[in-house]
């Protein structure tokens, strides 16, 4: 076929191919906010955005001098990770979370996100299997499911989903957008329900650490598991509790039989966590400190925006931990979105996160205390 030969089959992934995996995902949803971010940052003051809540404070210096100081390490790390490592992770569970657990049963991920996304793959899934979800959600769910060819399902209650089809379940406590907390009778039930049914009960837990009006527990406490952790997961990250959202900084842990398989298969496909990150993050689960400070510096403002935006007319529901007030008007989210960006200050609409909460906005407290400040004062006035 000569190289002029324009009648053969376009390349994998070109517009005219019979399928793109880019066709199973939906739109992303941020390129939706794009026309009111620009209305935002024409605001005379300036953009407060609190729209994606990504860290905005320093590196504590601990674990810069970590990422640094194994600067030098021009061989390859090992997908698992050192000893040192994994015995950090396990150190940080059983001491903040409570939880029994061996550095043979954790494993460190790219970021938490690549994990949620890939892991039904990784898993084996595809069509006939669903992957159960919180009705309203992370949307990286659900992608993960359709990058398999699995079904997405939501749910509420556990009563809603058909035991025979779903294989993998996910948690999301503290929720993300809501803040809600789910209670441990709440989190002992689903461990119950998923080992009865044989499905894999994942955690995302990312938020354990931001708890204000409750004290968020883990899948893998033992009063929750029942002391052993067959047929359960939970995935933390160091992006908030840490301001490591750049580092890619998170693991997963649990059922030492499905890290290994994961531990396998994440070989094969080179899914490695830098060695300078490794060595930052065991600084960084070995050092509470930090932690507490910047817990602090949210916590104050949360109290001023949560306060502003309930003397401006808002109704704020869960918001009990993470790092989001889940707020509404009691009318359509994108209304309430042009409404904000006109005072230049940019949030999420409720219904990236599924119709469900397509009269709530998610309002991240991630900003700096300035552009806070800022915002407080606009919506005061």
């Amino acid at each position: 076929m000569s190289s002029n030969d324009t009648t053969h089959a376009p390349f994998p992934g070109h517009p005219g191919a019979a399928r793109r995996v880019s066709d199973l995902l939906p739109v992303f949803p941020w390129d939706r906010l794009e026309p009111y971010k620009r209305t935002a940052l024409a605001h005379p003051g300036g953009l407060c955005d609190f729209s994606v809540g990504t860290p905005v404070d320093p590196v504590p210096e601990v674990i810069q001098k970590a990422l640094a100081g194994a600067g030098d390490t021009p061989g390859y790390p090992t997908v698992w990770g050192p000893l040192e490592l994994r015995e950090a992770i396990a150190g940080w569970l059983r001491r903040r979370v409570g939880a029994e657990i061996g550095p043979q049963a954790v494993l460190p991920t790219v970021g938490s996100k690549e994990l949620v996304a890939w892991l039904p793959t990784q898993l084996g899934l595809g069509p006939g299997d669903q992957v159960a979800h919180p009705r309203l959600a992370y949307p990286t769910y659900e992608v993960g499911a359709r990058l398999c060819g699995a079904e997405a399902v939501e749910y509420d209650s556990l009563d809603e989903l058909d035991p025979a089809r779903v294989r993998l379940l996910w948690l999301n406590s503290p929720s993300n957008p809501t803040g809600r907390v789910l209670p441990v009778e709440r989190l002992r039930e689903a461990v119950s329900w998923a080992r009865e049914h044989r499905v894999l009960l994942v955690s995302d837990e990312c938020y354990l650490e931001l708890g204000w009006e409750a004290d968020p527990g883990s899948v893998l406490h033992p009063d929750v598991c029942g002391g052993g952790h067959e047929g359960i997961l939970a995935v933390h990250s160091l992006s908030k509790r840490s301001n490591l959202a750049g580092y890619r900084a998170s693991f997963v842990a649990g059922d030492p039989v499905v890290v290994a398989e994961l531990l396998e298969i994440r070989k094969h496909g080179g899914m490695i966590v830098p060695a300078p990150v490794q060595a930052a993050t065991v600084a960084a689960l070995s050092d509470d400190a930090h932690v507490a400070e910047q817990r602090g510096r949210y916590a104050a403002r949360r109290a001023a925006l949560r306060g502003a935006l309930e003397a401006y007319g808002f109704r704020i529901e869960h918001s009990e931990a993470s790092l989001y007030l889940w707020a509404t008007q009691d009318r359509p989210c994108w209304e309430t979105v042009a409404e904000l960006a006109e005072l230049g200050i940019l949030v999420a609409p409720g219904d990236f996160y599924g119709p469900a909460g397509e009269r709530f906005v998610r309002v991240a407290f991630t900003a700096t205390d300035e552009r806070v400040a800022a915002a407080v004062e606009r919506l005061r006035r």
